[in-house]
């Protein structure tokens, strides 16, 4: 057992849910699509459309694998973030607004 002061941030993790765990790839996919502000705020973030694609095809398999098997609060909260992300992937696939990285990692500027 470990000692745990008040101030301890491990004390400040939430229990981990299916909602926690969709929201953390969901997260991750949102730094992909350059939707994060970048450690250095004068520059926009890049976007590395093949990372994002690859967090969008798990919470789809995600989807399909639970389908019938969540509470409706979490089917509405994996369904609302694939929208949101899928149409954000469509929109920067379309019309890149930031640094974009490809499969062979070279920096593409719009």
């Amino acid at each position: 057992m470990t000692d745990s002061t008040p101030n301890d941030p491990s004390q400040n993790i939430p229990p981990m849910d299916f909602s926690t765990l969709i929201l953390s790839i969901a997260s991750s996919c949102m730094v992909s699509l350059g939707m994060m502000p970048s450690e250095n705020n004068n520059e926009e973030p890049p976007v590395d459309l093949p990372t994002a694609k690859q967090f969008i095809d798990i919470l789809g398999v995600l989807e399909e694998k639970t389908k019938n098997n969540l509470s409706k609060e979490e089917t509405t909260l994996l369904e609302k973030l694939l929208y949101d992300l899928r149409l954000t992937f469509v929109d920067r696939e379309e019309k890149p607004q930031s640094p974009i990285i490809t499969p062979e990692s070279t920096i593409i500027t719009p």
